[in-house]
């Protein structure tokens, strides 16, 4: 699930996960210590810095100097009483156990697609599902920053109060993030249980079902009748591993996107076979090999973050926008459960929110689909995620967060010079 980067004798080409976002940069450098990173920002003048590629904005397109981190990886300190690791940034979410098992502590929360670097996870607020559980930034406890200028400020609650409530979400536009500390768990076990729910009976239960699971989602297609329900819980229960079906649900799931591209008009009729392609399903394992899912079914995807009193409403009218539109996509409806932050720039700032995702195979124009949902989106006072595609200016995003301002002040204070803005950041946050 990473990123292209490809060279002729002319040109460095880089592209992201899905090939939708491409750049060009002068070169690509992998520091392979701190000393080395220091050297390297003091000596470029522009530098942006790529994990996995998953991000499906521009956030890394530059013409200028691409910086990896993926040399600066692995658990730096332990707090066993505390259950907290320090953690250089580059680290990937999928690596990550094989560092935290030995200290038996586990991340308090993922997403389901587990490549992302742990600094570009926390600098775009991904997040997984539950009504009790802020997105991954929120458990961030410290973290080191490099500056423009070569120097590294540690940032916690006590220290650098205001950068640390900026940084944690920051785009890149701070400084690069070198050592993130995160607030951990004892490692766990989680039981997941996957079946298909009524409709309607999703529509007016979830109120009472949020409650009664760690983690809730479902996934709703847009001309069928039931839905797919995922709950995840803790679970002292013998491990149960999740077991290899033939053919794969992500090998069904090419075939019908394939099929709904050729044949829009086959969509409603391939979706209501759900009940043969979803069976109810148990396992039981450690977390970190329970919260992700294979994703090698390349898409596109916008996401927004509504009010949580407003998210039923908000996918109900958007089933029905898809339902009737002519941009036919068989990927679901994604819906999710988001605790709210104080993070300055989280999509879940000040308020608990439910995640809807709108998912477009790559090989279907995404921007047909989306064009179409986003409006209904940000009707119900939708924030954007910062990694997945969307059309806000900077003079709406303003108005959806308090302390836009405050922000863009320290990003001003740390990067005078805009080291770290690449076109795609300077537009989003400069333009009126």
């Amino acid at each position: 699930m990473n990123q292209a980067l490809t060279q002729n004798k002319n040109s460095l080409t880089w592209n992201n996960w899905s090939g939708y976002q491409k750049s060009q940069p002068t070169q690509i450098l992998k520091p392979q210590n701190i000393d080395e990173l220091k050297n390297i920002v003091q000596n470029h003048s522009k530098i942006r810095v790529v994990g996995a590629g998953h991000s499906f904005t521009p956030l890394v397109c530059t013409d200028a100097t691409l910086l990896s981190l993926d040399h600066i990886a692995g658990v730096e300190q332990v707090n066993s009483a505390l259950s907290q690791a320090s953690i250089w940034s580059g680290t990937r979410l999928f690596n990550l156990d094989q560092y935290l098992q030995p200290i038996q502590q586990s991340l308090m929360q993922q997403g389901d697609i587990d490549q992302q670097s742990l600094a570009g996870a926390v600098s775009t607020g991904t997040h997984g599902t539950g009504t009790d559980l802020h997105c991954i930034s929120a458990y961030v406890e410290a973290f080191e920053l490099l500056t423009a200028s070569g120097e590294i400020l540690r940032c916690n609650r006590h220290e650098n109060v205001d950068i640390f409530n900026a940084g944690r979400v920051s785009l890149g536009a701070l400084g690069i993030l070198t050592k993130i500390t995160m607030q951990n768990k004892p490692r766990y076990k989680l039981k997941e249980h996957v079946k298909l729910c009524d409709v309607q009976d999703f529509m007016q239960n979830i109120a009472q079902w949020k409650n009664e699971h760690r983690h809730i989602e479902c996934f709703a297609f847009s001309h069928a009748s039931k839905l797919m329900l995922k709950t995840l819980d803790i679970s002292e229960e013998e491990i149960q591993p999740r077991k290899n079906a033939f053919p794969s649900e992500d090998t069904l799931l090419t075939v019908c996107c394939e099929l709904t591209k050729t044949f829009p008009s086959l969509n409603p009729k391939l979706q209501k076979l759900l009940g043969v392609f979803i069976q109810p399903t148990t396992f039981v394992d450690w977390s970190s090999k329970i919260f992700p899912t294979p994703r090698n079914t390349k898409f596109n995807e916008m996401e927004y973050q509504v009010p949580v009193e407003l998210g039923v409403d908000c996918l109900q009218e958007v089933l029905a926008k898809m339902k009737q539109s002519k941009q036919q996509t068989f990927f679901p409806i994604e819906f999710r459960f988001v605790k709210g932050d104080d993070i300055w720039l989280s999509p879940f700032y000040r308020r608990d929110s439910i995640s809807i995702s709108i998912h477009q195979y790559i090989k279907q124009d995404p921007q047909l689909l989306f064009n179409e949902i986003e409006p209904i989106l940000q009707r119900y006072q939708g924030r954007p995620h910062w990694g997945k595609m969307h059309s806000m200016t900077t003079a709406q995003l303003r108005a959806m967060y308090p302390m836009w301002d405050q922000f863009q002040q320290i990003r001003e204070y740390l990067d005078p010079e805009r080291k770290f803005l690449n076109p795609y950041l300077e537009k989003l946050f400069l333009s009126e």
